[in-house]
């Protein structure tokens, strides 16, 4: 019996460490709520590391509208769906334009904590 309070107290423990370390980045999503909009979904995935716009029609061009121009995010898509890996954009907020011929959809997704970078390994020649 002694042993039970003991258990309960480790496994709410991992728990919360899990919750804790689970996501590095964290990010909210402003979504257009207006009614030519419906037409393209824009959310996070699951892990909300990644956004995700899908649509019935085709999707021409993403493209953020920030005042810098520094890191700024021009992509063709040509395609029905798109996923942008959060750690693309800088800390901040981030005003994201999506062209649906002859649509422009304006939404912001601000990045509270900064998604960390993948780690890309170069390979050198050894002399």
């Amino acid at each position: 019996m002694k042993i039970f309070p003991h258990i309960i107290i480790a496994i709410l423990c991992l728990g919360f460490a899990n919750i804790s370390f689970a996501q590095k980045g964290k990010a909210t999503i402003y979504k257009n709520k207006n009614i030519q909009a419906a037409g393209l979904y824009h959310d996070f995935n699951k892990s909300k590391d990644t956004l995700v716009l899908r649509s019935d029609k085709k999707i021409n061009y993403l493209y953020t509208a920030n005042n810098s121009n520094d890191e700024d995010i021009k992509v063709r898509v040509d395609s029905n769906s798109y996923k942008l890996p959060l750690n693309k954009l800088k800390k901040g907020r981030n005003v994201l334009v999506a062209i649906q011929s002859p649509l422009k959809i304006v939404f912001v997704v601000e990045v509270e904590k900064e998604f960390p970078k993948p780690i890309v390994k170069t390979l050198s020649a050894v002399d």
